[in-house]
């Protein structure tokens, strides 16, 4: 009994909880005003709406000061909305990204921008790029590697020589699901799929189905929505695509590697956004080529090291020009203008026969 009357009864706990969200709404929407002030002042300036460098920081600077109980890692996924409806007020952002409905490329673009966007889903990574060019979209979501099969090599290519660069990036927990129009395994002809998320359940799939064919499509969500019309086949895609289409999840969690994510790049037009400037905590990508002597490779990375400068991935890729020579895709830690990396960066560029900066932006704030 004495427990009874030293907590508060349950309504009145509900009855503070009320009060505090309107209190919330009440704040929200003062930031939204001031907002929608902030996106006054951009347009007589000429300046872009979305700042990624300036979201970063804000959303860095929160977790810093968050003195719980709330979860820092809540912090980002909660401002983000945020700022994705006060940047709605001014003019909705359209994201271009590998479709239909359900994919990880979508999930990924509402992680980084929120709900309030307009979607622009296109069927394959090129049209990504195409929409984005064009001005069909302000911004495109396009992966670029995953922690157990490395990079997508097609975005890779497209990055050598597309004119967008690199404003930002995020990464996603990827959980694939066996999915199919009825609730039993049994029958499954086929299973369709990505070619990336067929290899990152390959152990999955050759112990429990070994007999069904793999068949690769342009994207997971286009193996459901065929899988929802065939009763022959399944599908691997997310529980987003299963609710999208109506489909069972007959196996959860089938890829082989537990902790398997994904990398996002976040492109642009150079005409219609500026590059992000320095936020603190940035990462610099780039692709390079070298001449085909002995040497060449170690003196491209000299400049890194004399600087100080960390290299956080190496990639290569062939040139496909017959003389057995590769483009090398590099991500360093840092910012293109901070002075340890510009001086670094301009001397590799001597030492290289191509030389392109992707992008200079604000690592994964999640």
């Amino acid at each position: 009994m004495a427990e009874a009357t030293t907590n508060p009864p349950l309504q009145a706990l509900r009855d503070r909880i009320d009060s505090i969200d309107r209190e919330l709404l009440g704040a929200l929407n003062r930031r939204a005003q001031l907002a929608r002030e902030v996106g006054e002042l951009k347009k007589r300036e000429g300046s872009v709406v979305f700042r990624p460098e300036r979201e970063a920081q804000v959303i860095d600077g929160l977790k810093a000061a968050n003195p719980g109980p709330l979860s820092t890692s809540s912090i980002a996924p909660i401002w983000r909305e945020i700022m994705s409806a006060c940047r709605a007020l001014e003019t909705p952002t359209r994201i271009a990204y590998l479709g239909p409905a359900g994919t990880f490329s979508e999930e990924a673009a509402l992680g980084y921008f929120g709900s309030s966007i307009e979607r622009v889903p296109c069927v394959n990574f090129d049209e990504v790029v195409r929409a984005t060019s064009a001005g069909a979209a302000d911004f495109g979501v396009v992966p670029v590697e995953n922690n157990t099969e490395g990079v997508v090599a097609r975005a890779l290519d497209l990055f050598l020589t597309m004119p967008l660069f690199i404003i930002g990036e995020t990464s996603l927990v990827v959980r694939h699901n066996l999915l199919r129009n009825a609730q039993t395994t049994h029958g499954i002809a086929a299973v369709l799929a990505h070619p990336q998320a067929l290899a990152q359940c390959h152990g999955w799939l050759s112990l429990n189905l070994p007999d069904a064919e793999r068949r690769p499509v342009a994207s997971n969500s286009e193996g459901a929505r065929l899988a929802a019309h065939d009763p022959a086949l399944a599908a691997i895609a997310s529980v987003r695509a299963a609710d999208e289409f109506g489909l069972h999840v007959l196996a959860p969690a089938i890829q082989d590697e537990v902790h398997n994510r994904t990398r996002f790049a976040i492109i642009t037009h150079p005409d219609r956004h500026p590059a992000p400037r320095p936020s603190g905590h940035d990462r610099t990508s780039l692709v390079v080529s070298v001449p085909n002597r002995p040497g060449a490779v170690h003196d491209m990375l000299v400049p890194l090291k004399k600087h100080g400068v960390s290299m956080s991935r190496f990639e290569s890729r062939p040139a496909r020009s017959g003389q057995w020579e590769y483009y090398f895709y590099i991500d360093v830690e840092g910012h293109a203008e901070d002075p340890q990396v510009a001086v670094a960066l301009r001397e590799l560029r001597e030492t290289c026969a191509f030389f392109k900066l992707l992008g200079a932006y604000p690592i994964d704030a999640h």
